[in-house]
């Protein structure tokens, strides 16, 4: 079994930023792929930066050039700096690692207002 900690959400003025952390209670270096997805009231959940094992990096249209997905393995922990934050990135955001199933963090809450 795997555990994921998520910190790093809260209130932000459009334009700032914020970082959120997925720290594992095991090695990263044994997942498949790790990233983090967002759900708007109402919604589905979907997906904003994904890295694979090998590093390959993918984003959602809206969040490139603006977010950034990366991971420090000595930590196992995965981060999503957040930059330029727009009222419409505001959701609650949700660490997601794979190896052969999902694992989910609990979510935090990322609000983007003036």
């Amino acid at each position: 079994q795997v555990q994921l900690a998520e910190s790093g959400g809260g209130l932000v003025q459009p334009g700032g930023s914020l970082r959120l952390s997925c720290a594992a209670s095991r090695s990263i270096l044994i997942f498949n792929a790790m990233g983090w997805y967002r759900q708007f009231p109402g919604k589905e959940r979907e997906l904003v930066a994904t890295i694979s094992g090998g590093g390959v990096i993918r984003y959602a249209d809206s969040v490139k050039g603006r977010f950034t997905i990366s991971r420090d393995s000595a930590k196992n922990t995965v981060y999503l700096q957040m930059n330029s934050l727009k009222l419409e990135d505001t959701a609650v955001y949700y660490c997601n690692f794979n190896r052969y199933i999902d694992y989910w963090g609990q979510g935090t809450q990322v609000t983007v207002s003036s």
